[in-house]
This record gives structure tokens, C-alpha cells and sequence, in this order.
């Protein structure tokens, strides 16, 4: 889906830079029809000299007329932002937030009256284009706006749409889960160090079964638990290493990891 709409984006993050880097990639939009506004000018002659889209100096000048406004700024300054710039912000702009843990109605109330807005949890996989994002339309969007951004955030990775009362359990998987799977592969790379690896060997391996294990589980279809058991012959080397992970508690571990992950995300929308 083409978007003719201009997209302004308030923060030119990590995030913001891989939306734009995925947009450009599929056609999605054109660099003219990109405008973003940072505080560092740094920054933003990185993404102007990289992509040719346009920079601004503030956030007012990024919301002069209906279009996509996307707000790729910290969740701890989101209210301030959006009480400065809530009275210029025309009703029909269609307000899409990547800021963990604020509501809906937290924007809605911020900028002082009902907007079309749309709640997403992407990720940091979106950096490369492999990015997990979920979508939680407000009451006042439309098909049409959700549409514009599933195909935003279709062009680094995978969208889906939940309801609102799942976003933090979004956050606590799909959000913070990228810092569990690089713990995973380091500790991986660790061990094959310990066992007679070079480092450099290790970490390729390791990130390699990571990645592969992955597009088994996308590609097939099929339970994690039976492609697992493809893997474990009886009396063999896997089930002995399963075994040791089983006396580790590690699943119950990254259980705990994503209940508390989801907790925080809870007590950063109070």
C-alpha cells in the first residue's frame, strides 16, 4: 500500500530511522513526503544526507497540516510534548505512538480532545527489517488509518493488530524480547568458547541457530515442541543439554522475564 499522505515524525531515533529505511525500501512513500524533527542536529543531517527526506528544527513545524504524525519520543517526556503541541494539532492527523506503556487515552488527553490515534509496540529488529510490531487502533481511527499504519510498520517486519488491554504484554514479549534473545546468544557464544571455539566462530554459530530455529518455527507452522523433539534422539546429545536447561529453570526464567518486562510496561502508563 502506497501512503500519499505526508508523514511527520517527532524523535529521529533508532526507530524512527528503520521506519523510514523500510518505507523507502518498499515504495511505501516518497522522501519528499517525509519530514522529521530532533534535537540533535546531528541527527538530523545524518537522516536528511542518507535518505533525502526533510529535517526540521521543532516539532510545531511538523504538524502544520492533516497527515501522520508519529511520535517516536520517550515515554517519561510524551505528556509534555503533547500538551505544548495539542492545540495545533489538526483533528483529522492521524497520531500513531511507538512510546511503551502510554495509553491511548493518555494522548487522547494530552492533546485535549478525541484524535484519531493509533498505539503500536514495534521493536528493534525493524533496524534490519525483521521487525515484531503490534497495532491497537483508538475509537476514533478508521480502517483506512489502520491500514496506512500496518503498511508502515509492514515494511520493516511483521504487523498485527491487538486490542489495547495487550499491549503491555506485547511490550513485555515482542518489545523487550530482542535483550532475552541477545543474552541467549551470547551465553551460547560463551559456552562454545568454554569448550574450544574462537569467539568470532562461537558467535556466527550461534547467532546463525538462533536465526535458523526461528524461520523453522515461521516457515513450518509447526508447535516449537515438536520441531524441538525433530532434534532429540533418545539417550542423545540434545536431550542431555535440555536436561541441564530443564534443572535451570529456563523456561520458567523467561516466563519471569516477560511478566516482569510487562509489569513495568503496566507502571510506565500510570
Amino acid at each position: 500500500m502506497a501512503i500519499d499522505k505526508k508523514i511527520a515524525f517527532l524523535g529521529g531515533g533508532n526507530m524512527a530511522e528503520a521506519l523510514i529505511k523500510g518505507m523507502l525500501a518498499a515504495g511505501t512513500i516518497t522522501p519528499d513526503r517525509i519530514m522529521v524533527s530532533d534535537i540533535s542536529a546531528e541527527r538530523l543531517a545524518h537522516l536528511r544526507k542518507t535518505y533525502g527526506i526533510i529535517v526540521l528544527k521543532n516539532n510545531r513545524e511538523a504538524i502544520g497540516e492533516p497527515g501522520i504524525l508519529v511520535l517516536c519520543v520517550k515515554p517519561q517526556v510524551m505528556e509534555k510534548v503533547l500538551t505544548e503541541l495539542g492545540p495545533t494539532v489538526h483533528e483529522n492527523t492521524l497520531i500513531i505512538s511507538i512510546a511503551a506503556g502510554v495509553t491511548i487515552s493518555a494522548i487522547e488527553k494530552a492533546l485535549g480532545g478525541p484524535h484519531r490515534v493509533i498505539r503500536v509496540m514495534p521493536n528493534t529488529p525493524a533496524l534490519v527489517l525483521a521487525g515484531a510490531a503490534a497495532l491497537a487502533p483508538g475509537k476514533n481511527a478508521t480502517h483506512a488509518d489502520l491500514a496506512a499504519a500496518q503498511a508502515i510498520f509492514s515494511s520493516v517486519g511483521r504487523a498485527v493488530v491487538v486490542e489495547e488491554r495487550l499491549m503491555d504484554a506485547v511490550t513485555g514479549l515482542s518489545g523487550s524480547g530482542p535483550a532475552y534473545v541477545f543474552t541467549f546468544i551470547e551465553a551460547l557464544a560463551d559456552a562454545g568458547v568454554e569448550a574450544g571455539l574462537t569467539r568470532q566462530l562461537a558467535l556466527e554459530l550461534s547467532a546463525q541457530t538462533v536465526l535458523g530455529a526461528a524461520k523453522m518455527v515461521i516457515e513450518t507452522g509447526e508447535h516449537p515442541g515438536k520441531l524441538r523433539d525433530m532434534v532429540t534422539s533418545p539417550g542423545g546429545t540434545t536431550i542431555a543439554g535440555l536436561h541441564a536447561l530443564e534443572k535451570g529453570s529456563f523456561r520458567a526464567t523467561i516466563m519471569n522475564a516477560v511478566e516482569a518486562a510487562t509489569e513495568r510496561s503496566k507502571e510506565l502508563g500510570k
